[in-house]
Formats: C-alpha cells, structure tokens, sequence
C-alpha cells in the first residue's frame, strides 16, 4: 500500500469514527453490523429461552442430583482409585445411568494406582526440654511411609529457590518445612492454589536433593484450621524417596512460631502409608445417540475417585452427579439432542489421571469427532458459568449464549482451565474447545482434599443449578454446534 492510500484509509478511519464517513462509508459500516447481527441470530431463536426455562425447572422442581449425591458419598463414601470403594462407585454409577435409560451405557477398562494411608499418621513439635506437641497433619498422596517414627530437625523455607541457596549443613538430615500460604489477594481462589501447588507436589524431592529426610508442607488453603489438605505428590525417579505429611494451617503457624524462638527443636513423624500395585477400574459412559449428526461427540463428565479422607462430595461427587444429571434433563424436557452426547465418570483423577488419558486414547483409535467437552470439578457451588480453553473465535461463538444464561446467573463465558480429565483430549482429537464449570470457589478449597468435604456442605438448590446450567450449555451446543 503506498503512503497516498494510508493516508486515504486513515482518514476514513477517523471519519468513521467521528461520526463524518462519506455515505457508502456509513452503509458499509450498517452492512457489516447486519451481518453479524443475522450471524447472531442464527445462533439463538425465541424458541430456545423457553426450552432453558424448562430445563432449570425441572431441575429445581424434580432434581436428581442431590439424592444421587447423598447415596454416592453416605452409602459408599471415600472413593481413592484402587479401593473397594471405588469400585463400588463404579457399579453405582452404570446403574444409575441405566436407570436414567440413557442410549448406551458402558464401562471402559483401566488400570489405576493403588496407594493406601495405612493407620493414622502421627505428628509431634519436640521441644529441646522433651516437651511434646501433638500437630494435626495428614500422609500426601503417593508418599512412602516412615519405617517407624522419624525424628529430625527442621528448616523452614517459602520456596525451592530459598531451598537451593541454604547451606547443605542447614538442611542435611533435616526435615524441610515449605511454609508458603496462599495468596489471599487474589480474587480467584484456583489461582491460590495453583501457585502454591508446587510446594506439594515436589516439595518431597527438592527436600531429598538437599539430603532431607522428609518434606512437611502447609496445606493447600486460605482457611485457619486443624483440617489438614491430602493431594497427590511424585517422586524425580532420580531422588530418595522420602515421606512427605500435609500440616494444618494452624499446624503449621505453631511450627513456625515455635522454629522462630528455638531453631533446634525437633519434629517426630510417623506414617504406614504405601504403594500396592495397580488395579483394574473402569470409565463409566452413557451416552444418548445424536438425532441429526450422530458422529459429532459432546462429552460432559466428572471424576468418580475422590480423596480417602472425607466422603468426596464437592470433589468431585457433585461433578459426578451433575453430569448424569445434564442428559437426563434434556430426556426430561423432551429434547432429543442434534450431537452424541456423553456423560463420564473418569476414574483416577486425583492420582494419576489414568482415566482421563485412556479416555483421550480410545477417542483417538476410534478417529472420534470430539466437537467439544466440559468437566465439572470445581465443587457444586452456585454457578457463575464457564471457563473456555479455544481459539478466540470460538470463544466468541460461545459468548453469544451469555444473554440466554443471564438469569440464571451463568453468563460468563471466559478464557481459562477446562479440566484435567477432559485436558489429554486436546491432543488426542482436537475438540473446538475445553469447557469447565465454573461455579463460585470461595469455600471450596476451604474442606478441597479433606475430612470436611462431607455431603452436609453441598446445597441442594446449588446443586441443581449447576446440573441445569451445564445441561442448557449441552442444549445449546447440540442445537447449533461450533
């Protein structure tokens, strides 16, 4: 383009702008509008208000979540991969869909980790007069046990690079104690916690390089509490192997208060936690058959495995049963889906994400057309709307929705995390996008990975939101695709 027609181009620019555009300027400008105006509508007809109308009603008035919740966490409860429990979970979760009479129900084999935490772990802050200290701590998952009780000093660090620099005398034969809290100026309460994370992770083996014994490590919470946070950790196969043990955050204050006046103190740890080999589990499907484009797979889904503490209800019990819930809402109201939909139970989210990557593999060998998928795993609190990993051009398909979803508070439709079960997808078969149910987090990492998150935190009327605005999503994407 040569400087004469920049010059042309600018100014028409700022004509348009200021209001002053010559007259076919001015139309082509109306044209432009019209078009995506009509690109818009052909996205959302009156017709479909209604039909999200009948949706969240027949989920306030004749949910099935809550119940099925009650049943997945009393009656069978704490559901860690490799446990009865899970495979109970499993047999719960086929029936269920079966009963819903879902098209199809199947059960996909794989083999997960099988860790357990053996009796109750024990901690003591032992003071250089003998004076013991009982602290409220917990095994991290995956973590090798002590062999005994371990008694060794300890240093405390915020984090690895502060550990890289210490004196090899100051660590050496000591336990490590990764003292770094949450953020708590951060509004999002997942982002907390994704920048601590790293500390009980790999807290374990960054300790084991400096020649520590075990690794200590505040749990994974804004909350000031004596509920300490389990969560899956791994070993470098490099590095000794040593036990790695969750604190409470009030735990975790007292040691730091208590290193502060006397850095020779010692801790003493005791846990009988261990490795077995690997089960046999399974993926639990259903799905319902598309009416017009049967090859084009929608996959809503939650992670059956829970942690060993609690009953695993916000993580991810609600997830679990919102999913089912979805398909047999639009059964309910009488909609029969344009695209397969699925719903599935992942197993071994928690430990391993064996469930999600054998689910990804099988797409993938059967050259599946995953159009799009959505996880809900970020407990079954009152919803927001969701988070979309995609190309900004199908974000902005999705965005159109947000008006249909306003009123019943799901509106935001934005970039961010869609989910760790559903994430091997994205290079297994390439769906348009990644979407995670994102409901409000505040409290959920308040009981995440502990003995509080127990079925009497979850609301009921929270609950069917949830599973209604995942379900009026499905419609949606069914209805009219990417």
């Amino acid at each position: 383009m040569n400087s004469a027609a920049w010059y042309r181009r600018l100014a028409l620019a700022a004509a348009l702008l200021t209001g002053l555009a010559p007259a076919h300027a001015q139309r082509a400008s109306k044209k432009a509008k019209a078009t995506q105006a009509t690109a818009q509508a052909s996205r959302v007809d009156p017709t479909d208000s209604l039909a999200l109308r009948k949706i969240f009603d027949e989920a306030l008035l004749r949910g099935q979540s809550y119940e099925n919740l009650r049943y997945l966490t009393g009656t069978i409860g704490a559901r860690l991969s490799g446990s009865p429990q899970a495979q109970q979970a499993v047999e719960w979760g086929k029936l269920t869909m079966e009963k819903a009479g879902f098209d199809r129900v199947y059960l996909q084999e794989v083999m997960v980790p099988h860790w357990v935490r053996g009796n109750k772990e024990r901690g003591e802050i032992v003071g250089n007069k003998g004076k013991e200290i009982k602290v409220a701590l917990c095994a991290l998952g995956g973590s090798v046990g002590t062999n005994g009780k371990l008694k060794a000093g300890v240093v405390e660090v915020r984090s690895f690079e502060e550990l890289r620099n210490l004196p090899e005398a100051d660590v050496k034969g000591k336990f490590v104690f990764f003292n770094r809290p949450f953020d708590d100026a951060l509004i999002e309460s997942g982002t907390a916690y994704g920048r601590a994370g790293d500390q009980r992770r790999s807290g374990a083996s960054e300790a084991a390089k400096r020649g520590a014994v075990g690794a200590l490590v505040r749990s994974l919470t804004s909350a000031r509490d004596d509920n300490p946070h389990t969560g899956t950790m791994s070993y470098d196969p490099a590095v000794t192997k040593v036990p790695a043990a969750a604190l409470s955050t009030l735990a975790a204050d007292q040691l730091s208060l208590l290193l502060k006046a006397n850095r020779d103190l010692e801790f003493e740890l005791q846990m009988e936690c261990q490795t077995l080999p690997d089960e046999k589990s399974y993926n639990v499907v259903g799905e319902i058959k598309g009416s017009k484009y049967p090859e084009q797979i929608i996959t809503v889904g939650g992670h059956l495995d829970s942690w060993d503490l609690g009953q695993g209800a916000h993580d991810d019990g609600t997830g679990v049963v919102q999913s089912i819930e979805a398909l047999r809402l639009l059964r309910a109201t009488g909609f029969r889906p344009e695209r397969t939909v699925r719903a599935v139970l992942f197993m071994n989210e928690e430990n391993g994400n064996r469930g999600g990557i054998e689910y990804a593999r099988l797409a993938a060998l059967n050259k599946e057309n995953h159009l799009v998928a959505i996880e809900s795993d970020g407990g079954g609190f009152t919803p927001r709307g969701f988070n979309v990993e995609a190309e900004p051009a199908m974000l902005a398909k999705l965005a159109v929705w947000g008006p249909l979803l306003e009123p019943y508070h799901a509106s935001s439709l934005k970039a961010g995390h869609g989910g760790t079960d559903i994430g091997p997808l994205k290079a297994a078969v390439n769906p348009k996008a990644l979407i995670g149910y994102d409901g409000d987090s505040q409290r959920y990492f308040d009981i995440h990975h502990t003995a509080a998150d127990t079925f009497d935190k979850v609301h009921k009327r929270e609950l069917e939101l949830g599973g209604a605005s995942m379900a009026s999503l499905i419609y949606l994407l069914s209805k009219y695709g990417l």
